[in-house]
């Protein structure tokens, strides 16, 4: 199975992300803000099976979910959490 690093991901510049995306055939992609081209580019990977590995810590809330904290962002709450659903937890 093929797999992306968010991490690595997540460094590119917003020309290198359009140029992928348009190989993935995401549609608008020129004019896609970065936070929603990362996230087209994410579902066009995860539809052919890409596995997305994202590090960091696990925060668990009181309703079972959890989120994965970016070292970036301090570990605080931030739009780049991933949300990790109560069956993963």
């Amino acid at each position: 199975m093929q797999e992306m690093k968010l991490a690595e991901f997540k460094n590119k510049k917003p020309p290198e992300l359009i140029a992928y995306a348009e190989s993935l055939e995401v549609e608008n992609a020129s004019v896609m803000r970065k936070q929603e081209l990362m996230f087209a580019i994410l579902k066009k990977l995860a539809a052919q099976d890409i596995e997305i590995i994202g590090d960091g810590v696990v925060e668990v809330l009181q309703d079972g979910f959890g989120f994965l904290r970016s070292a970036n962002a301090n570990y605080l709450p931030g739009p780049d959490d991933i949300y990790i659903s109560p069956s993963q937890i």
